[in-house]
């Protein structure tokens, strides 16, 4: 009886001395942080979504009051945040152009050809590593299966017609859809200083190759290229590039295009 008495005396000495190190070392290896870590972190939306470019919320806080990113960072708090976090800092939120998330495919099921009944699972990334992506013809269009619609936190993003199709007014370039697409269709565009007609095709065969798969397939005729006054057009690999610097949106190349692939963008007039 009397050893195991000894032996509790001996065990709470060494659990007290334990702990008294444990507190003073503590204090001398305790790293000081910085309260704006705190109160910025506090007025991030917590999503988590990577759309800054940092692994999250807690880290784009710390990157933000370390001067790495700056007070508008986060693409889902947009202006309002930056503002407030802008405060926080002692800085100015410098203005910017929101991204926007824009998939370059216009095939519709009325549109792409098929060349069989796809019964896989409903997966563009599983469908992808089947022979002929899923059941569609063209190997570069939308597979129509929603993968992105499945990682979108924010409703952005529908399929309409076996195409999917970005709602700008919801969108907040977190830039999962652009990461899950396998064909690579989706592209993060500035909202304001971007063409006013885009490229709704990725395609790049021409002419008959093209139509046998899509109706709605850029045929690399390069008449877009001609019509333009402004040379903001130039055919690389068999596709129009527009030049946002020189596209004054006169419409004319989207007129004369013989398969309507140079589409207005959302919210302009």
């Amino acid at each position: 009886m009397q050893t195991m008495t000894i032996s509790v005396i001996i065990l709470g000495i060494l659990g007290l001395v334990i702990g008294v190190l444990l507190g003073v070392a503590g204090k001398i290896f305790a790293v000081e942080t910085d309260e704006r870590v705190e109160k910025v972190r506090g007025f991030l939306p917590g999503n988590n979504c990577g759309g800054c470019g940092y692994a999250g919320c807690d880290a784009l806080a710390e990157a933000i009051v370390k001067g790495m990113a700056p007070v508008n960072a986060c693409p889902v708090g947009g202006p309002k945040i930056a503002e407030v976090i802008g405060e926080i800092m002692g800085k100015e939120a410098e203005a910017s152009d929101p991204l926007v998330a824009f998939v370059r495919c216009a095939g519709t099921c009325e549109k792409v050809k098929k060349q069989y009944e796809y019964v896989g699972a409903p997966d563009c990334t599983q469908a992808a590593v089947v022979p002929g992506k899923g059941d569609r013809s063209c190997d570069f269009g939308c597979m129509g299966f929603g993968s992105c619609v499945t990682v979108c936190e924010f409703d952005a993003i529908h399929i309409q017609k076996g195409v999917a199709v970005v709602d700008p007014s919801k969108c907040v370039a977190c830039g999962k859809c652009v990461e899950i697409c396998p064909n690579h269709l989706i592209v993060l565009e500035p909202m304001r200083k971007r063409p006013v007609y885009q490229v709704q095709c990725v395609n790049p065969g021409k002419g008959k190759s093209v139509l046998a798969v899509c109706d709605a397939g850029c045929i690399g005729c390069g008449i877009c290229e001609k019509q333009c006054k402004f040379g903001a057009i130039e055919m690389v690999d068999q596709l129009p590039v527009i030049d946002p610097e020189k596209c004054m949106g006169c419409g004319a190349c989207a007129k004369k295009c013989p398969k309507q692939v140079l589409a207005k963008r959302a919210g302009v007039k």
